[in-house]
């Protein structure tokens, strides 16, 4: 496969759907063809399993089926869109992927992360993204943004306690210290085109998307 697979992470309310609507503009707009996907769902299967794993009335979902449920939708979006694009040579862009069940079940549940990484592994085909951007935020302040600006409600996930947030984002942070040269670690308090920004310049600079930047310096990290 050769083409570019690129996954957005973080905790809930980051702004991860912001900066994946961002980019796949800035492709559009650069004539670079691209492929969008989403978690759980982006495929007719995988959005039925959604319905079952975002409902807030499905309070008796136990985690073992949580953890499947979520694999399964994977599976689903591997088989239709993600591995044909990246045969294709297409870049594929992300909105969470095997990261967010290892943060989210393993860091925030307890499962061994062993287990969530077989299960993930056969789903997947062992198709991982060449770039992770984590948009970190404290726990609080996601589920803040998520108060204020989610007037239909939380989704059953959203609805979890802080000291599960908090767990999950603890999680991300230990992945990316085991995978520097996958994860690009930025911080979700900055503005969202500052954000970007950062997005762009490692792209350009990592993978030659969109030529040359002459904003680098704007862009900084989460340390």
């Amino acid at each position: 496969m050769s083409g570019l697979f690129i996954t957005f992470e973080g905790p809930d309310g980051a702004g991860k759907t912001t900066q994946v609507n961002f980019l796949c503009q800035w492709l559009k707009e650069s004539g670079i063809p691209f492929v969008r996907a989403k978690e759980p769902g982006g495929t007719a299967i995988g959005d039925k399993v959604r319905q079952l794993l975002l409902d807030p009335s499905h309070v008796e979902m136990a985690d073992k089926a949580e953890i499947l449920l979520y694999a399964a939708s994977r599976a689903q979006l591997i088989e239709e869109v993600i591995q044909p694009a990246l045969v294709d040579g297409q870049i594929v862009i992300c909105d969470r992927y095997v990261d967010a069940s290892l943060a989210y079940q393993g860091f925030g549940l307890g499962y061994p992360l062993r287990d969530i990484r077989a299960i993930n592994d056969f789903g997947t085909g062992g198709i991982r993204p060449d770039r992770t951007y984590l948009l970190d935020l404290p726990a609080e302040e996601g589920i803040d943004r998520l108060q204020r600006y989610r007037p239909e409600g939380l989704d059953r996930m959203e609805q979890k306690t802080v000291a599960f947030h908090q767990r999950v984002r603890q999680g991300f942070l230990q992945l990316a210290a085991e995978e520097p040269a996958r994860f690009h670690r930025i911080d979700a308090r900055q503005s969202e085109d500052t954000i970007f920004t950062c997005i762009q310049t490692d792209l350009r600079q990592s993978f030659s998307l969109g030529g040359k930047d002459s904003e680098a310096n704007y862009c900084r990290r989460a340390r």
